[in-house]
């Protein structure tokens, strides 16, 4: 090897070796302090890239959580106020059925009235005062299926075999059924101008269990779910085979053909429960106007003051009583479907942190380990490159 005085080769060589050491010993003391393995996108780019969407998963995740918790309590601020509804209207009915025997008089009627007066004004006022971060939710709480126009104005038609309506997300208007018993294809449209959607709900068994009849087979029902829409229908099935009338009991093929089907809107009655936008990241929550005076209570004309009335009331507070242990179960029902998704959302957020970890942490025991190598073979390079700069001196023993 030639002996040269102007270019250092060695030490050129062990500088350059001495940087890349520092760089990697720059690198390990960032992730040891930081914990993280991926700092910047140079670190690990397609990583970064998938954490990152990981991270606002996580976020949006963390926030439905949160969101399900207080729609929990909203509901449960709904079901409180409707137990003590429940109180007064059996209270209501007591008085009711006091004032409907001959055992009382007529003053002591107006008595029980003027009692009972005031327990229907409670209810009403217990309707409007019952909140949630100022929203009221016994006045009508989120969009609700008309009362007034719904399939051939009857929740329970025996013309149609709809036993039940439930909307989830469903804008208000009026919607359109399309059902032509002459096509016999089991199909069903709905729309509302808008939007139009078509489903079938396959071919069904009739009564005598050997060919299809494009009914809803006996003692089953179907959902037609018009999901696009936010709408299903159940739709029942025939009561039995021993004398039925199939145009009128349970639903036949044609019996929705051009009724129509009402939506009001209301205020509020969505939680975003999911981290994404679209309606399976949504529930909706549906409560009826639970005053005495609405449609669903329908006891702001009731009175106990003469016999008649009272004989009459007990049916009506019955009614009532009835309603609103219904809209109980709802909101009850709908409180165990948030749990159920509050505990799911917590599993995604454990499994999807999970993933994120092994992405962006660092595994501290493989960095110490590297950054014990890095630290070593600096302090080498550093001693090697003092003895490089020495090795030109050697040429000074020729020059003696």
């Amino acid at each position: 090897m030639p002996l040269r005085v102007n270019t250092n080769i060695p030490a050129i060589n062990v500088r350059r070796i001495l940087n890349i050491n520092n760089r990697d010993l720059k690198t390990r003391i960032e992730r040891l302090s930081s914990g993280l393995r991926v700092n910047r996108a140079a670190d690990d780019a397609a990583g970064l890239s998938i954490s990152e969407g990981m991270r606002a998963e996580l976020t949006g995740l963390r926030q439905a959580v949160r969101n399900g918790e207080q729609a929990t309590n909203l509901i449960q601020t709904a079901e409180g106020a409707l137990n003590e509804v429940n109180a007064v209207l059996i209270r209501m009915r007591e008085l009711a059925v006091q004032s409907a025997s001959s055992t009382v008089n007529d003053d002591n009627r107006e008595s029980l009235n003027a009692e009972y007066v005031q327990l229907i004004n409670e209810i009403d006022r217990i309707g409007s005062v019952t909140s949630y971060n100022n929203q009221a939710l016994l006045s009508g709480y989120g969009n609700v299926v008309s009362e007034d126009a719904l399939v051939s104005t009857s929740l329970a038609s025996t013309t149609t075999g709809v036993i039940g309506v439930q909307i989830s997300g469903a804008t208000a208007g009026t919607y359109t059924f399309i059902d032509d018993p002459a096509t016999e294809d089991s199909e069903i449209t709905l729309g509302n101008g808008v939007a139009t959607q078509t489903i079938d709900i396959g071919p069904a068994l009739d009564n005598d269990g050997a060919a299809p009849g494009n009914v809803v087979a006996t003692g089953s029902s179907i959902v037609a779910n018009f999901d696009r829409l936010g709408i299903q229908l159940t739709l029942s099935g025939q009561k039995g085979a021993a004398g039925i009338n199939p145009a009128t009991d349970g639903y036949r093929e044609g019996d929705l053909d051009a009724l129509a089907l009402v939506i009001d809107s209301g205020t509020g009655g969505t939680f975003q429960v999911g981290p994404d936008d679209g309606a399976v990241h949504r529930l909706e929550i549906n409560v009826a106007n639970m005053q005495a005076s609405g449609a669903v209570l329908n006891l702001g004309s009731s009175s106990i003051a003469a016999l008649s009335g009272a004989q009459s009331s007990i049916t009506s507070v019955d009614l009532a009583i009835t309603r609103v242990a219904q809209q109980r179960g709802d909101l009850g029902a709908f409180q165990n479907r948030l749990a159920f998704n509050i505990r799911a959302n917590e599993n995604a957020v454990e499994n999807i942190q999970a993933s994120e970890s092994a992405i962006r942490d660092a595994d501290i025991a493989a960095e110490v380990s590297a950054f014990t190598r890095a630290q070593i073979l600096v302090q080498s390079g550093t001693a090697l490159l003092a003895q490089a700069n020495v090795l030109p001196q050697n040429a000074l023993s020729l020059l003696g």
